[in-house]
């Protein structure tokens, strides 16, 4: 499919320079690449007198504005003969110069290589990937110089005794405090100063107005204090001891390895590979540690800190921006050691990055979907090829790609085999709703816990212990109905049901009463209507299915002396606000816990005796072809979270359907078997790991554009060996955000590329300006 610039620039030449790498000759061409969605670098000129190389980072015209970009590579402007040099002459031109270099680290060889690997799989333009690794554009210019106070160098002994001022100035008790505190001609910031002198901050201006304070420009203060390697680590004993010691010599080794650190819930992996960083640390080489919800992630962060002595550089989307451009450039020059983030953290740009570490390796939270979809995981251990250093992944339950890699000899394989502090695994009851079924409660109708799971989670508070309800649906209720006539609340802008929250205060437009009505997938909100637009009927609607906020309410009636709390992803506003509900749990002040998927991330709750799974079927069926992984993985990482301590622990998982492999491999225990089954069922259908698939999503405003495109792109379809091609067909999610979505999918044998049959299928195929085509090549949901 053609790219489509809008630049006065011309494209980057493509061939070799004669130049030779990192040494660009003056007034020469260069290659910029552009943060934007183009999918080749614009050649411009070198002014004389700058010097630039691959890397370094420029502020260039495009258009009538200015865009900064990354020199790329020389661009090839030498001619052949006469006629190409006069042609060159006139392209010379018309190229326009480089305006500066922007006052940061070059861009490293290695993420230069990284954003053009991570493009072509893709299938993403290469300036949408590079936006990625330039995501603070404020980071990109000279910091402010930082300033502080001292005794001003002319000022007379006398005036030093307030004996002698400039024409004009009165003394005061408070000007007399602060020349006092600065008599001694240390500089410091005008804040510590009127601190110290217990004056305002108009007091130490009005002394430098004067003259009898001066201002000098001083080094910045650290941005982040360095690890402490040498700290004193945990003791560690058999598989543990085992572990560290492989990890540590793969690390001295400096070579590409990839390593998976199988441990059972509550095993301590966390402590093993934190030893991987501290002889990375020791090595002078920065490490990464990637955790899919860094937000909510306390409790690591003190155990990096009992470790180490200091916390890492954090990287999430809930930092400020002054937090991310201090974080970005302390990455790019080297003070920042070791980064813990979400997956943008693999773009920063790391100048001596040695060691990756991805915890939870099996996480969906890992993929993104939007603009660049990519997997993070997989990426990081590209980005660990690329740089010849080692990556280790870390999971109770990892992933089918992963356990197939490990299988065939591609990756290492360490392995936890127990608790750590000789604590147990929980035991695992099945309760089948078909025969001990809730009952309706007064007041609040139908009940969703079951009588046997009331009485476990009484006992347990009785004792003294506390108790967690998991539910994987956020909100009051997923559907709201009219009883009357059966119509249902959907969002005006997606194929998706409205979702009921309550006890959240929100500002509507419009009239109507009830609950906050809230589409999970674009935000809309409304209140809930006092009649049905459909019939008329007043009062009809009615809130169908169980969220958490449902079981929450449930539970006040049940356990009315229990002290609860709900953790979902809605009710928690950030990092600080987990750190206080974990601690709240851990301290005891919370004995009943009811909460979604955020309450598997790895948390440790001593006192956690019992876990109940409101509705452990949830997620079992769909379209989804990791489905029964998925939810086998989330379910043995909530059972996870109980009898961590001393106490044994005991899950309770409420399903209609006990006889399901995901049911029966969650109570015997037997991991291994459940996924060798499941792995048989993929190869067998040569899905992935043992095939290929790619998504094609087309999606327009207007739904008859949609249509017509997939037709025509339909007819062009490649049809030979090794290679099906399902659709077009509307996607599952036919409208989101106002836009009609029909999806193609490719699937292919494993040795046959799909990113090569797309190119192909798509070339000189026009996109109307009104269309989006996206490409996600190893899918991983099927919205």
């Amino acid at each position: 499919m053609p790219d489509r610039h809008a630049s006065s620039a011309r494209p980057a030449s493509t061939g070799q320079s004669g130049i030779l790498p990192g040494l660009l000759e003056p007034s020469s061409r260069v290659a910029v690449l552009l943060p934007l969605p183009l999918n080749h670098p614009y050649d411009y000129k070198v002014p004389a007198g700058m010097g630039v190389q691959p890397g370094d980072v420029v502020l260039v015209p495009l258009g009538k504005r200015e865009v900064t970009g990354v020199v790329w590579d020389p661009a090839d402007s030498e001619p052949k003969d006469n006629e190409q040099a006069s042609d060159a002459d006139v392209q010379e031109d018309r190229l326009r110069p480089i305006i500066r270099q922007c006052a940061v680290p070059p861009m490293t060889a290695l993420l230069r290589r990284f954003v053009e690997w991570v493009a072509d799989y893709t299938m993403a333009p290469q300036g949408a990937v590079l936006k990625m690794a330039l995501s603070v554009p404020d980071a990109l210019q000279a910091p402010k110089p930082v300033l502080a106070v001292r005794l001003a160098e002319a000022l007379s002994e006398r005036a030093k005794d307030n004996e002698d001022a400039p024409d004009g100035f009165k003394w005061t008790d408070a000007r007399r405090r602060v020349v006092a505190e600065a008599a001694d001609g240390m500089a410091r910031s005008p804040a510590d100063l009127s601190m110290a002198s217990g004056v305002g901050a108009s007091v130490v201006k009005g002394l430098v107005k004067a003259g009898l304070l001066e201002q000098v420009e001083v080094s910045s203060p650290r941005r982040f204090e360095s690890p402490d390697h040498r700290l004193q680590p945990p003791e560690f004993f058999g598989d543990q001891a085992d572990a560290v010691e492989r990890l540590k010599v793969l690390v001295r080794d400096e070579a590409f390895s990839v390593s998976l650190l199988d441990g059972v819930t509550g095993s301590g992996k966390t402590e093993v590979y934190l030893e991987a960083v501290a002889e990375c640390l020791a090595a002078g080489r920065q490490a990464m540690v990637l955790l899919p919800e860094i937000a909510l992630s306390g409790q690591w962060l003190e155990r990096f800190r009992r470790r180490f002595g200091v916390a890492p550089a954090q990287w999430h989307s809930d930092l400020t921006p002054a937090q991310r451009r201090a974080t970005w450039r302390a990455v790019a020059e080297g003070e920042a050691r070791v980064v813990v983030g979400a997956r943008s953290a693999l773009f920063l740009p790391y100048g001596e990055l040695g060691l990756i570490i991805v915890d939870e390796e099996h996480e969906s939270a890992f993929k993104q979907e939007d603009v660049v979809s990519y997997h993070a995981r997989d990426m990081a251990v590209v980005r660990a090829r690329l740089g010849g250093f080692p990556i280790v992944l870390a999971s109770a339950t990892p992933s089918l790609e992963t356990l197939t890699n490990v299988k065939n000899g591609r990756y290492g394989c360490l392995k936890l085999h127990r608790r750590h502090g000789g604590a147990e695994l929980p035991s695992i009851d099945l309760l089948d709703l078909r025969k001990d079924k809730p009952t309706r409660i007064e007041g609040l109708g139908q009940s969703w816990l079951a009588p046997s799971l009331r009485a476990a989670i009484t006992e347990t508070l009785a004792e003294g212990q506390q108790a967690m309800l998991f539910l994987n649906r956020r909100g009051y209720a997923p559907l709201t109905l009219c009883r009357s006539c059966g119509h249902r609340l959907r969002c005006p802008h997606c194929t998706a049901w409205l979702v009921e929250h309550r006890g959240r205060n929100h500002s509507f437009e419009g009239e109507g009463v009830g609950g906050d009505l809230q589409c999970h997938h674009c935000g809309y909100r409304a209140r809930r209507p006092d009649s049905c637009s459909e019939c008329g009927d007043s009062d009809s609607y009615a809130a169908c299915g169980p969220g958490v906020e449902r079981i929450a309410e449930e539970a006040a009636a049940l356990f009315p002396d229990a002290r609860r709390a709900v953790m979902a992803s809605d009710t928690l506003t950030g990092p600080n606000a987990a750190a206080k509900m974990i601690k709240a749990v851990q301290d005891g002040e919370i004995n009943l816990l009811i909460g979604t998927q955020v309450v598997a991330k790895g948390h440790h709750f001593p006192d956690l005796t019992l876990v109940g799974v409101v509705d452990a079927d949830l997620g079992l069926f769909g379209g989804d072809l990791r489905a029964s992984e998925r939810s086998y993985q989330l379910l043995h990482q909530v059972a996870g979270r109980a009898g961590r301590a001393g106490r044994p622990g005991r899950v309770v998982l409420q399903t209609s359907d006990p006889d399901h492999p995901v049911m029966q491999a969650l109570r015997s225990g037997d991991r291994d078997s459940f996924f060798e089954m499941e792995s048989e069922m993929r190869q067998r259908s040569y899905l992935p790991p043992f095939g290929r698939l790619a998504a094609l999503i087309v999606s327009s405003p207007v739904e008859e554009d949609a249509d017509g495109f997939c037709r025509n792109l339909a007819k062009r379809a490649p049809g030979y060996e090794g290679i099906e091609i399902l659709g077009p067909a509307p996607a599952p999610m036919a409208l989101l955000r106002g836009r009609h979505r029909r999806r193609f999918l490719l699937k292919t044998r494993r040795d046959l590329s799909p990113q090569a049959i797309i190119q192909e299928w798509t070339a000189g195929v026009r996109l109307p300006s009104r269309l989006r085509l996206q490409i996600d090549i190893d899918p991983y949901s099927f919205f």
